[in-house]
């Protein structure tokens, strides 16, 4: 998680009356942060990476949908369990982990939209292995507008 302190201290512009700290990001950019933020916080705390993560930022909800993030040891588990005791037996201790690194989370979507969070809501499919985090935010963030190429 080190690696996400001040990350984007060579892309600042000069400061704002709102934000001090940070310059005005465009949706992308606040997106594309948030997804690099989950992906490194899911290879250094789960162990693993995901082979694809995606972002939206919709008003103040942020909504992250990450695919591959089943071990070969989980897809094993749900293979040689009963169904439903091997599902409830995954869910139960990914859900634990979520909720106990819920402030490591949090952090990685404050720093990178400036907006707390309050509240989170996770899932993970033992079908497909995709994993969806919503988060709600006190206020939608100030963005400005996207380049034009």
């Amino acid at each position: 998680m080190d690696d996400l302190d001040g990350a984007d201290i060579d892309n600042q512009e000069s400061p704002s009356a709102d934000s001090p700290r940070r310059a005005v990001r465009s949706q992308g950019e606040i997106e594309a942060a948030i997804a690099d933020g989950i992906s490194r916080f899911m290879l250094a705390f789960m162990g693993r990476g995901p082979k694809s993560i995606s972002v939206h930022l919709i008003n103040d909800l942020v909504i992250v949908r990450v695919q591959g993030v089943l071990t070969a040891a989980e897809k094993h588990l749900f293979e040689t369990l009963e169904p439903q005791k091997g599902r409830d037996l995954f869910k139960g201790l990914r859900t634990h982990l979520v909720e106990s690194s819920r402030g490591r989370l949090e952090t990685v979507i404050m720093d990178s939209c400036g907006i707390a969070c309050v509240s989170m809501h996770h899932d993970i499919s033992t079908t497909t292995g995709e994993e969806v985090f919503v988060f709600r935010l006190t206020d939608s963030p100030t963005m400005r507008a996207a380049r034009k190429k």
